[in-house]
């Protein structure tokens, strides 16, 4: 099979693969053409993936691989060129349904890795979980540099600096790396979690487990963050102002595949923080877990500052790029046989579950259903 991969719109620092998963590709009997400056900003030259076994190529004809990498969506895609071609990223189609139908008009074969099945066999391909790992990290080395205090305790002749208070909103794989960057740092941290499941492990971090009762059971939602009761929503809203209000550093994380993230921080809990506080909201993208944070934006809001920013892990774009090339190199291995040849086999569930569109058609469940 022939693999291209495109060079990212200007926003995206990342590639899909770096020359170290161009050799392991060629000698699985794959041929890699590459876009002149793909890896640019990921600190991969031309000259490194050519020596790795790549062709490097002008952008019209790695259109022409059978299958053609790229994590955002595409830009200037000549669609009737597409027809049997295989597209392999993160592409959201929870939010980009009619996106997805022209793709199935235009006979692509699309596989978006975010809707893969959050299973233990996926977990090699997970690249929402390899993303969101250095999401978390960031978010915290990102708030430290705008917070006007230290993180530590710090004992001067001077006088004493008392410890950050730094509360994580959700438990999943970006609050955990969240969690670990600032105890490190030396900050005091407070967790808020729907699931009671992830209390142990919070509590291994050394971190505090806020606990509220009564959320929706999320064992059938295939490891994704699940829709709560009002009910539940007032009581965890409660529990939130008062850690908001102690807190020096809030790192948001919660998000719902498919709607708009929850809102967890109100006017009136931002207003409640101290004069210099810090917010970092991951799920800027899909309107935010408050009501002030504006997507790729930083804002002051009454002497909070809240940046909104669902895209840390490309701020780290090399070891991102080479976590993200691992997670394409397990796909592609399950979609590939002997030599490099697609074989798709639809009743394996990691395949059917990732593929958007095929054979002109949606077909998705989850898509098709919106």
């Amino acid at each position: 099979m022939t693999i291209g991969v495109l060079k990212e719109p200007a926003s995206e620092a990342r590639v899909s693969i770096l020359p170290e998963a161009v050799i392991a590709l060629v000698k699985a009997g794959h041929q890699v053409w590459v876009e002149q400056d793909a890896g640019e900003l990921a600190f991969a030259s031309d000259g490194q993936y050519e020596k790795a076994g790549a062709q490097v190529l002008h952008r019209e004809k790695i259109w022409q691989a059978d299958c053609i990498l790229c994590i955002q969506h595409p830009e200037g895609m000549p669609m009737e060129q597409l027809r049997q071609k295989i597209l392999i990223g993160v592409y959201q189609p929870l939010y980009h349904k009619t996106l997805m139908e022209q793709w199935a008009a235009a006979g692509i074969t699309s596989f978006s890795l975010d809707m893969l099945p959050r299973t233990t066999r996926a977990q090699s391909m997970d690249v929402l979980s390899s993303q969101a790992n250095i999401a978390g990290y960031k978010a915290v080395l990102l708030a430290a540099a705008t917070y006007p205090r230290y993180f530590p305790l710090f004992m001067t002749a001077a006088g004493s600096i008392a410890p950050a208070k730094v509360l994580v909103l959700g438990a999943g794989v970006a609050g955990l790396q969240a969690i670990a960057t600032a105890r490190r740092l030396g900050a005091v941290v407070e967790v808020f979690d729907t699931r009671p499941a992830v209390k142990e492990e919070v509590k291994s971090l050394g971190a505090k487990f806020i606990e509220v009762e009564g959320a929706a059971d999320p064992s059938q939602a295939g490891g994704y963050a699940v829709e709560q009761s009002e009910e539940f929503k007032q009581r965890q809203q409660q529990k939130i102002a008062e850690s908001i209000a102690k807190a020096d550093i809030v790192i948001t994380t919660a998000q719902i595949p498919g709607k708009a993230a929850p809102v967890l921080v109100t006017d009136y809990m931002l207003e409640a923080m101290r004069n210099g506080s810090v917010i970092v909201d991951l799920a800027a993208a899909t309107g935010g877990n408050t009501t002030k944070t504006e997507n790729n934006k930083t804002i002051r809001y009454k002497g909070v500052t809240i940046i909104g920013n669902s895209n840390l892990a490309a701020t780290l774009p090399s070891d991102a790029s080479k976590l993200y090339g691992k997670n394409i190199q397990q796909f592609l291995a399950l979609i590939t046989g002997e030599a490099g040849v697609v074989k798709l086999n639809w009743e394996d569930d990691l395949v059917k579950g990732a593929c958007i569109t095929h054979d002109q058609a949606l077909v998705h469940e989850r898509v098709k259903a919106l």
